[in-house]
Formats: C-alpha cells, structure tokens, sequence
C-alpha cells in the first residue's frame, strides 16, 4: 500500500533508495544525590567525560575529507568552541557544588536553561542553535554513563554499505553527518527541524535531497524500506509501485540535467533579455562560507551576519577578533562588495548564559538589533572600529539591521564619526568612503523609505521580519504560519515603497531575505523594479537562469496591469514554479 507524507523539503532533489533508521541510543537521564565526600570523584567524572567529548569532536574533525564543503568543518569547529567554553565547561561543575547532584543531572539542568534561552530568540536561524546545546551535551552525557553517541552509527567499514541509502532519524548532528561519509548517503529524513537547521545547511551544502518536520516518521517506516524523497516538495513515499518508481526516476534524471545546464551561467553576465544588468549576491552565515562565494560566482555578498562572534561564546569577540574575521572575508572576497551586517541579536539576557533573570516578554519587539546595540555604545563602537580597519582589505558596506526612527540613525551616524577619530587617534588606517546602508524590515521604515533613504546610501529589504511584522505572525509558530503570504497586497505594497524610494533618491535597493532567493517571485520582484538580489548560493544559479530569461519591460507591464485591476490575487501569475 502507497504511504505519502509531508514535511519540509529543504534541500532540493529526489532521491530512491532503502531507508536506515538511526538511532542515537541515548540512556534515560536520572537524578541521584551525592554526599559531600563524593563531591571531589564527581568533579572528576564530569572532568574526564568533557575532555573525552572534546577528543571525539576533534577526531571526527581530523576526519573530514580534504574536498568536502566548509559548512561542515565550521560545524565541527563551532562544537568544540562551544564544548570548552564557561557555559558547557564550568557551569554544570558549579551546579554539581550546589545541589550535590550527579554530573549527568547537573548537565540536563544546563541544557534546559540554555534551550529556553535560544527558544526566546526570533531569529530563525539562531533559535535552532539549540541543537547544537543538545547535541554536544548528549555526547558528555553519553561518555558519563559510557554509551558514545557514535555507537549508534555504523562502523567506519560499514558505512560503505549505506551508499544510496536515506537516512531517517530524529535529528542529525553535524559529527553524525560526517560520520555517513557524506558522498554515499542519498538524503536525509528527519522528525525535527527547520530550513536553518544544520540538517538542512549540510544537506544543502552537500547537494542531496532532505525532508525535515516529519512527525513521527521512524515509527512508520521499517528499516531497508525503499522509500521516494522529494526536496522540491517535502514529500516522501512508501510502497510505491513500479510505475511510480519510474516517474520518479525519470524526474530524477531531468533534474540532473537541468543542473549541469546551470553550471554553464557561472561566466556569464546576470543581464535580462533587454539588456537590464541585474546584481545578484549572496548571502554568508559564517567566514567559511566564502568558498560558497567562489564557487557560485556571485558579484558579492550582500549580507554577512555577525551574530556568530557573539552568540559561541560565553563572552562576546574582542575586538582583533572581529577585525580577524572581517579581515579574511574582505580578502577572500576578491575586491567584491562585502555587505556586513551590524550585530542582530535580541537583549543581552537573550544570550548571556549566567542571566538569571525574567526573559523578555515580547523579545521580537523588544531590545533587539541597533536597539541593543545603541542601548550598549562601546559594544557598537567595537565592532564599528573593526570593520573600519578591516575596510582596507577590500569593499566593505555596513549595513544597520531594524531601523525603525531617525532618531536611530543620527545615534548611529554619531558613534560612526566617532570611531573613526578613534582610529585617528591610534594612527590606525581605514577607507572614507565606506556605504552605510539601512535594513528595511519594519513597516514604518518601509513607508518612511524615502526619508531614510535620504541620509543612506542604500537601502536592503529583509523580507522575513517585515512579512511578519506586517502579517503580525510568527513563521516558526505551527499554530498561525499559514498566514505567512509574501504576495499578500500590504506587503507588496510595503516592498513596492521602498523599490519606489530608491529609484527617485537614485540609491541601489537590495534584497536579502527570503523572498528573494525564492525562485518563484523572481519574476515579480523584477517586474517591480528590484535590481539587487542577495540570496543563499544554492539558490544563485537558479534565480540567474530567471533573470536572464526575463524580458523587464514585458514583465513591468504586465505588473502595471495586475496592480491597476485591484485584484491583488493576480500576483500569483509571476510565480514560475
């Protein structure tokens, strides 16, 4: 009997082959008390657990193939900086002091205090950086009551024998990624995550089909079952029959053909029918992913997140570590614009690990972004220093996330003179001419572009928080994600504003979020004037193919014609796919 189910395909493709169910293994975490007498061996067992984590983590490191993507050593890289910092090291050993209670215990505390923390963050991205909490905190527990989180994972002289296979689990951590040796596995199935999800990262970066979100799933397939996987729709099959298997097949292999044929854009020019230069970038989560840049032969980056020199760590990156980071992104870049987003991220009680106090109630309209970093000057001041030093290693654009007043922007433009006579009077080097841009991501700002634009030299809409600002929803909340339309007519009319702004200040108008890299509103973003795309380098060949089809005069009268018959319901005639 055929079975279909729906999650979420975040990494495109179609795969068939024999399912292997993984499991993690993990015991059942108990509390027990320990007397004080104890207190010493306890310490000691934590001690010897944590270094045994930090060894594994290491070796799995040293085993990653010289040729495989970056994403997944900066996984492996990001675990270990975790692993050894206060939160993962000497919290729980203080807990163990306190409440006299065994080292797995004491972890199991840490753990539910950290996941609440990342739970409160909005971002969608950095709220699944609780899996890397999960995961790593499983492994010191795994090695305390000795059952490795790897004997679940076939020997290395076994995996040979899961080539072609699709691996249905839970979750995945990024050593249990590797551990599959990354070129035999067909995909990946799993019951949690997202579309920031590692999972879905790696999966990505490794070019094979994955399906995240699917409840219950181990429980309904049996192991060497041959399943179908769709990454276009988030959609697996079980018990297909031989006609079904053939139509999949044949979809397959069209699919591999029209990728070789994307490949053969990588030199040309991102120019439509009519001769109208479009730039398309991309957007970079981590200093690794330049490689990314390279590869798809994107005109730049139009958006890199700093986040990550905040949020690994128990404190946050000084600032020559700031400068380091900025300095070899702008040098592998290769002269192309690098578009540095300033830190966004919620209140500091949002990811401070020793915060013991309530979390905010609303954090998404809370002290947030440039609120956080207003609210904090010589944090801002830092890392404004480092980017301007780093600017004589390439073309640098800062870019202010959440602006929201003008009030906002004159603070803003008053701490950047500022540090620049910072520099001055340290005799430290830096451009003058370095573009400040504003994110356009709350609806005033979008109806107040012009006045914004005014005092920028370039606006970036982030689509993701400004559909949900306008829709007034949360897209992780199962509960009311159905309402998350970005062809809903207030937020075309709220991204037609700020198009509109920049073309009479005669300022670029660029897009970073995720609408942008959606290949199906490519078309109506263009027909609407959008001339900047930053999209993730999966997606660049693709929305390249768009544009270099499109005719924009055709496209914008046609937009012309749909907007004026006020039947907003229309739009979806753009969408390509």
């Amino acid at each position: 009997m055929t079975m279909l189910v729906k999650g979420n395909g975040v990494s495109r493709g179609i795969s068939i082959g024999p399912v292997h169910l993984f499991e993690h293994g993990q015991a059942e975490i108990v509390r027990y008390d320990i007397k004080k007498s104890q207190l010493k061996n306890e310490i000691k067992r934590f001690k010897k657990a944590h270094k045994s984590a930090i060894a594994h983590l290491q070796n799995v490191r040293q085993s990653i193939p010289s040729d495989a993507p970056a994403d997944i050593a900066s996984f492996i890289d990001s675990h270990l900086l975790m692993i050894d910092d206060v939160p993962l090291k000497k919290a729980p050993l203080q807990i163990i002091e306190k409440q006299l209670c065994n080292a797995e215990w004491a972890l199991s505390i840490q753990k539910n205090k950290l996941v609440q923390i990342f739970d409160q963050m909005q971002d969608s991205y950095l709220k699944t950086r609780r899996n890397d909490v999960e995961h790593i905190i499983t492994l010191i527990q795994n090695f305390l009551i000795q059952e490795q989180s790897s004997d679940a994972i076939p020997p290395h002289s076994d995996i040979k024998k899961l080539k072609g296979h699709i691996i249905v689990a839970d979750d995945l951590a990024p050593a249990d990624t590797i551990m599959f040796e990354h070129q035999k596995i067909g995909g990946f199935v799993t019951e949690y995550g997202g579309t920031t999800s590692h999972t879905a990262i790696l999966a990505r970066s490794l070019g094979i089909p994955a399906i995240v979100a699917v409840p219950n799933i181990r429980n309904l397939l049996t192991e060497n079952e041959i399943v179908i996987i769709d990454g276009n729709t988030g959609t697996l099959i079980a018990g297909a029959d031989e006609q079904l298997l053939r139509q999949f097949r044949k979809q397959k292999k069209a699919q591999k053909e029209y990728q070789k044929q994307l490949e053969t854009l990588k030199n040309k020019p991102t120019r439509t029918r009519d001769g109208v230069d479009i730039k398309l970038m991309t957007n970079i989560e981590l200093t690794e992913d330049i490689r990314a840049l390279k590869h798809s032969s994107a005109e730049g980056v139009g958006l890199y997140r700093t986040e990550f020199l905040y949020i690994d760590r128990h404190h946050a990156a000084s600032e020559e570590e700031h400068f380091a980071a900025y300095k070899r992104i702008l040098r592998a870049a290769n002269n192309h614009p690098v578009t540095i987003r300033t830190l966004d991220l919620g209140a500091e009680k949002e990811f401070d690990p020793d915060y013991e106090g309530p979390l905010a109630p609303n954090p998404a309209l809370g002290l947030r972004a440039i609120r956080r970093s207003l609210k904090n000057p010589e944090m801002f001041l830092q890392q404004l220093r480092a980017i301007l030093r780093a600017s004589v290693h390439g073309e640098v654009r800062i870019l202010i996330p959440m602006l929201t007043s003008m009030r906002e922007l004159e603070q803003i433009m008053q701490l950047y003179k500022l540090a620049q006579q910072q520099l001055n009077k340290q005799k430290k080097n830096f451009r003058t001419d370095i573009k400040i841009g504003g994110m356009i991501e709350v609806p005033a700002a979008a109806i107040a572009a012009e006045t914004f634009g005014r005092h920028l030299d370039f606006l970036s809409i982030g689509t993701n928080d400004l559909i949900q600002y306008s829709l007034a929803i949360d897209r992780i909340d199962e509960e009311v994600n159905y309402l998350y339309d970005p062809l809903h007519p207030g937020v075309i009319k709220l991204i037609d504003m700020v198009i509109q702004a920049g073309e009479h200040l005669g300022i670029p108008v660029a897009m970073c979020g995720e609408m942008a890299g959606d290949s199906r509103f490519t078309t109506l973003l263009l027909a609407m004037g959008l001339k900047e795309f930053s999209v993730h380098p999966n997606n660049l060949l693709e929305i390249k193919r768009i544009i270099i089809d499109s005719d924009i005069s055709t496209l914008k009268r046609k937009y012309h014609r749909i907007i004026t018959s006020h039947n907003p319901s229309r739009l979806t005639e753009f969408c390509t796919n």
